[in-house]
């Protein structure tokens, strides 16, 4: 059955709708879930908040990796933020961390999202120019490729009046549309915001973040403690080809491909979150040691297992024991072969 929604077209189908009831589901039990499993959410929520931050700004070109991010982000000296790749982490995340915080408070008006815009970019002295005001210059949004050059995924609405005409109607039909059903009207606005691309720079990170702030209105507070973004950093071979298939059709185009990936996209970050809360009960568990170890391999990212025997005092042959038991259980990753080999958690 092919529905129009907004301006565009939409298949429903059985895979959509089994993707819509597995999230639902997923959602239905999350009050449950959420007092149970108080304390383990405030780790899960700083995790994904670095992972969240990390990805976003690398999938538009940064080169942190998420340790580096998490180093900065634990003692932000604006003084020192003069890179670029530092002034967009830190942007992301104070814009990410006003949605967390007072999304309930957070109106969707041009007034709202041009203001997100100004705190994403604030840091920016580069980005003076244009940061909270819609674009003045054409805008086509790029990929860059593994040799540096750039292709073009698909041409943006024109600067000026298009653009504000465009916008205006994208969020008159979002406060207005009662029948839709809310996961369909936050994946349809976040498409139709990146296709705009109302603002100069800076329209990937926003179209995440109001993503994030969208579900978090329509009440799917799980979001929070898994990152999206890394989903869609994983992933983003598959983004940019969804976008530019549905973008070649426009206007009015059939939007069911990108409904569908970003819906299996929200699926697979719920799996991940009850793996993560899974194996958080397999941590309380564990022997002091494992747990001393578990805690180092946290707190040093890319640590050797001479490294956690120096430093905690354990026989080196007792750590090497443990290791391959935490590694069986998910509760760490193992990276490299031999004298390199380190650990990190997962």
């Amino acid at each position: 059955m092919v529905n129009r929604v907004y301006n565009f077209s939409l298949h429903i189908d059985w895979k959509l709708i089994q993707l819509i009831s597995q999230i639902e589901r997923f959602d239905a039990s999350w009050a449950t879930i959420e007092k149970k499993e108080g304390q383990s959410l405030k780790q899960l929520k700083m995790i994904a908040t670095v992972r969240s931050v990390g990805a976003s700004t690398r999938i538009e070109g940064s080169k942190m990796s998420d340790e580096e991010v998490e180093v900065l982000l634990k003692e932000i000296d604006i003084t020192k933020i003069v890179d670029r790749d530092s002034q967009e982490v830190v942007g992301y995340f104070e814009t990410l961390d006003l949605i967390a915080e007072s999304h309930d408070d957070i109106p969707i008006t041009e007034s709202s999202l041009k203001n997100l815009h100004n705190i994403l970019l604030k840091h920016s002295k580069k980005d003076d120019w244009h940061k909270g005001d819609y674009k003045q210059h054409s805008n086509a949004v790029e990929a860059k490729l593994s040799d540096g050059t750039r292709q073009i995924i698909f041409e943006t609405t024109e600067a000026g009046f298009p653009t504000q005409d465009a916008m205006r109607l994208l969020i008159d039909w979002y406060l207005n549309d009662k029948e839709t059903h809310p996961l369909v009207k936050c994946a349809l606005f976040a498409y139709e915001f990146v296709s705009i691309h109302p603002f100069q720079d800076g329209n990937g990170r926003l179209s995440r973040l109001i993503s994030t702030l969208l579900l978090l209105k329509n009440g799917y507070n799980w979001i929070q403690y898994v990152s999206f973004e890394h989903e869609i950093e994983n992933r983003k071979t598959e983004y940019y080809r969804v976008l530019r298939s549905c973008q070649a059709q426009r206007p009015n185009e059939n939007i069911t491909e990108w409904i569908q990936f970003f819906f299996d996209a929200l699926g697979n970050i719920q799996k991940q979150l009850m793996d993560k809360l899974e194996s958080k009960g397999v941590e309380t568990r564990l022997s002091p040691r494992e747990k001393a170890i578990m805690t180092f391999i946290e707190n040093n990212p890319g640590c050797k297992s001479g490294d956690i025997a120096k430093k905690l005092g354990i026989p080196n042959p007792t750590v090497k024991r443990i290791l391959p038991d935490l590694l069986q259980k998910k509760l760490i990753e193992k990276f490299g072969t031999g004298p390199g080999t380190n650990y990190a958690i997962i």
